[in-house]
């Protein structure tokens, strides 16, 4: 069975953005990464706010996303509880409504792994204790 790929906002923004300095980086991962990685909406509304000066970029997202090559597979409304839970216990780091999302997806899919550049990755456990394993540059 394969490892799903859960996509964070910074290597989505990389692959997109010729200028950022990871976007070799991300476009090399994404060459690796079997279809389709797993996301929210909230990596999503990151990204195209980041984009805004590229509207090509905005434009690849939707594009992405039409392709299913990247899949909104969070439902916000029905972890309401666990988003919740999970930004309080990291109030200090902060953990933005995305990070916290993308945690609990990894608690849903407990064979997945986080592509992402945010070290707070590496501080943000699934079910308090678990490791998520990471793809970082």
């Amino acid at each position: 069975m394969r490892r799903r790929v859960l996509l964070d906002t910074g290597p989505l923004v990389a692959l997109l953005d010729r200028g950022d300095r990871y976007h070799r980086w991300a476009r090399d991962q994404f060459a690796e990464i079997e279809p389709p990685l797993l996301t929210c909406e909230a990596v999503i509304a990151e990204s195209w706010y980041l984009l805004r000066r590229f509207p090509r970029g905005r434009d690849a997202i939707l594009d992405l996303l039409s392709r299913n090559l990247v899949v909104i597979a969070f439902d916000l409304g029905a972890e309401i509880a666990a988003v919740r839970k999970l930004a309080a216990r990291y109030a200090s780091v902060p953990m933005s409504l995305a990070d916290s999302c993308l945690v609990r997806m990894s608690e849903l899919h407990s064979d997945s792994s986080i592509i992402t550049l945010d070290s707070d990755f590496s501080v943000y456990r699934r079910h308090s204790r678990q490791i998520i394993p990471l793809l970082r540059p």
